[in-house]
Parts: structure tokens; sequence; C-alpha cells
């Protein structure tokens, strides 16, 4: 019998296991790199905030690198434009697989993240922009609230002890995804002002050829990291941020895997390079870039001038109610029904947690006000408190239904046969129902020897002496 054609399709349903373990594998590692990031974060602050603030600002104005080469960068250069391209070229290898294997390779499931994930990014744009327009601020940071930061998100779960079902926590990521394909095409499109096209020509060449060699199956680090180099240091001298050299050779690598194979490449390398961009670059980045001053009137500023309380209020405010909005929207017009195991409010403290937006939003910050360092490191400020805010306000709406994900995670991991394979995704298989069948008599029988020598104990302590 053909399948009715008003079939609804179920929105944060169960994950195919290959994907759950992927996932759990990323997120891991991930998780780790956030609360790095947080110390990170927390220890610039401290550095700018101490009678020692003089040497954070001496240590990332420190210059170093070939001049002759354009390369002659500050400390917070390097973090921001080198380090980040790593940040980057995962975030390049985890789009392509997401892409390819993951939650987008269906335009039909891919919808509902990618609706929410642009709603997401526009309605805080749109926050900002009426705040700042109607105060009589600068609209130049209008991209600064539309980034999410996946890693500091992770931070906050791991923090707060909530353990979010893998549907969810897989939303999340998708979403952080697509954050950072579209925060890529604004830092290539609204923050490139002058080009030059030789050393850009260059860098196409020197892409091609990358992906030339990936294509004749040719290995080695020693020439793929020499020539991500080139490609880098080329794409710098472009004009056009660095960071896109790393995305665009992230994404030719060839994430589908062959028969036989049990990691293809993209997912080889991503799992050699994301603990380096999570464990050192990021953190490193957030260590030269987040230490702002701190005072009682520049918390207040935070909040009366248009473009910092714009950055606040498109974080906490436009960002949770773009995710939220635009997946409703999207599951009401694809007729997707929300998994029976979570609510509504499931989906909006997800939401609000995406208001976290560190790395790319502190980047995108600095480009946005550059030569205007007071107004950078006021903008960074409104970046940190709207992140606190929004994962305060996160961690509320998960911490009400705690009790639910420890449950749903339970189930998703319980392994009564023991046989690595989580019992939920074994229903159908038969043999699953046999092992459990043999335990289970096992068990039993276990349990009728115990009853017998305790009816024996008890016939015992009460008969005669």
């Amino acid at each position: 019998m053909a399948a009715p054609k008003n079939r609804r399709s179920v929105f944060l349903g169960r994950l195919p296991l290959p994907e759950r373990n992927y996932l759990a594998d990323a997120l891991r590692t991930e998780t780790v790199g956030g609360v790095l990031l947080l110390v990170a974060a927390i220890a610039a602050l401290l550095w700018a905030n101490t009678p020692i603030r003089d040497s954070y600002e001496s240590v990332r104005a420190f210059h170093f690198g070939p001049g002759s080469l354009g390369l002659h960068l500050s400390l917070q250069h390097w973090a921001a434009d080198g380090l980040l391209a790593v940040f980057f070229f995962v975030a390049g290898i985890e789009l392509k697989r997401e892409l390819v294997a993951g939650e987008l390779r269906d335009p039909k499931a891919a919808i509902l993240p990618v609706v929410a994930a642009v709603c997401g990014m526009a309605v805080p744009a749109l926050v900002y922009f009426t705040v700042a327009s109607t105060g009589g601020g600068s609209t130049a940071g209008w991209a600064v609230p539309t980034a999410t930061d996946i890693a500091f998100a992770l931070a906050v779960l791991a923090v707060i002890g909530t353990s979010l079902p893998s549907a969810l926590r897989a939303f999340l990521l998708t979403l952080a995804v697509v954050d950072d394909l579209f925060a890529i095409l604004i830092i290539a499109v609204f923050f490139t002002s002058s080009l030059n096209f030789t050393a850009l020509a260059l860098a196409v060449v020197g892409l091609v050829v990358f992906w030339l060699l990936l294509r004749k199956g040719v290995r080695g680090w020693y020439v793929y990291v020499p020539l991500g180099l080139v490609n880098w240091a080329l794409m710098y001298n472009s004009g056009v941020h660095a960071t896109i050299a790393g995305v665009a050779m992230g994404l030719m690598l060839r994430c589908h895997r062959h028969e036989g194979e049990a990691r293809s490449p993209g997912e080889h390398i991503e799992h050699l390079v994301r603990p380096l961009s999570a464990g050192l670059a990021v953190p490193l980045f957030a260590l030269f870039s987040a230490g702002v001053a701190v005072s009682g009137g520049a918390l207040s500023d935070v909040f009366t001038k248009p473009e910092t309380l714009g950055v606040v209020l498109g974080l906490v405010v436009g960002k949770a109610v773009g995710v939220f909005g635009g997946t409703w929207l999207a599951a009401r017009f694809t007729r997707a029904t929300l998994n029976p195991d979570l609510k509504w409010p499931d989906v909006l403290a997800v939401a609000s947690l995406a208001g976290i937006g560190f790395t790319v939003s502190l980047l995108i910050g600095e480009l946005a006000f550059d030569g205007d360092p007071l107004m950078t490191d006021e903008i960074k400020a409104a970046v940190l408190i709207g992140s606190l805010i929004a994962a305060v306000l996160a961690s509320v709406l998960l911490k009400l239904r705690d009790n639910k994900y420890r449950k749903l995670c339970a189930d998703e991991d319980r392994d009564e046969d023991l046989d690595g394979i989580p019992d939920i995704y074994e229903q159908d298989n038969p043999e699953y129902h046999l092992r459990m069948a043999a335990i289970l008599e096992a068990k039993a029988a276990e349990h009728r020897r115990l009853a017998e020598v305790a009816a024996g104990r008890t016939t015992g302590d009460d008969g005669p002496a």
C-alpha cells in the first residue's frame, strides 16, 4: 500500500545510530574546548582588569612575522586571522559533512534547521538595526549578534549539568553550522574593503591545486599543510578575510564514505584537527580578544548606548525569537510534527542557548568597528554580557526539564544486552530479543534459586529447636 501523501515528518526525532555516534564524538571535543574557552575568556577579563592590565595590551600588541610577505602582525591579529582559520577549516568540514551525510543532505529534512538558522540571524540583525537607528547610533554592527558559538553553548551545558537528548544537540549543532556558513558569507561580502587582485588570483590558483591534489588521491600532511599555509597567506594579502581560505579548503574534503571505509578523509582530518581548533585556536583567540576593561560605568553604558544595547537585545531576544519563530513556522507549513517526547518549550530553551554568540561575534565586532578601539571594546563588552544573559536564561529553561532530559538520555544509552548498540536501535532486530530473552531467563532462574534458599532459611527458622 502506498504511503499517504500528507504523511507528517517528525521533527527532532531519533537520529540514525552512525549520526548519533559521530555527534557524540564531535560534541565531546567541543564541550572540552568550550570549557577551555570559558576559562580563557575569564582569564582575559581578569588580566585586563587588574594592576597588570598594561602587560595585556603590550602582549597582544606585540608584532612578529615576515614583513616582506605582508605578515608582520600583532599577536591579536595572528589569533584572529591565523588561529581562527583553523576554526573555520573545521567549520567547513562540518558543513560539507552535514550536506552529504548529515541533517542537511535531505532538502525536506534540512528545511527546518536552515529556516531556523536564517531567522535566527535575520531577527537579531533587525533588532540591532532598529535599536541602533532609533537611538541615533551606528548601524555598522548589525552582524555582531547573528552568530552562535557552539563550543560556548556546550560549555554552559557542561557547567549546569544538563544532558540534552541527541536530537536537540544535533539541532543545535546544525544551527551553529548554518550560522557559520552565513557568518563566512557576511565576512567575505561586507568586510572586504579593498582587494589585491593579484594575491586573490594566486589564492584561487592555490585552492584549485589543493582541490586537484585531493581528487587525485594524493596523501601526506607534508603536501597539504604547506600548501594550506600558502593559500592562507595569499588570501590574507588579497584583502579578503584570511579565514575564508580555511573554510574553502574544509569544503573541498571528501566527507562521504567509500565501501570499506570506517571514516571518510574529511571525518578523519576533522577528528585530528578539531582538538587543535577547540582546545588551542579558539581559546587563544578568546584570550587575546575578550580582555576588555569592565567598570560600573562601562556596564551601564552597555545598556544605554544604542550600538551596545542593540547587540545585547539581538543576542538575548533576537536569537530566541528568530530561532524559535523560524522553527515553529517551518514546522507549521511543512506539516512536521514535534517528537512526542519533547515539547515546544524545549525548542525555546535551545533557541535561547543559540544566543551565546561569542567567538564569531567578537571577530565581527572587531571587523565592524575597525579603527575605533573604544567602540570595539564596548561592543565586545556587549557580546560578553549578552552571551551571559542568554546563557543564564537558557540554563533556567533547561533546568525546568532536566529530569525529563536525564530520562530520555538514559533511554538512549541503555544497552542491557551489552553488545555496544543502544537497545532503542535494536527493537526491530530478532536476535536482540532472543539475547534479551536468554538474559531474562537466566535472571529468572537465579531468582528462583534465591527464592528457594530464602524459603529454606525461613522454614529452618520457624521449625522446632
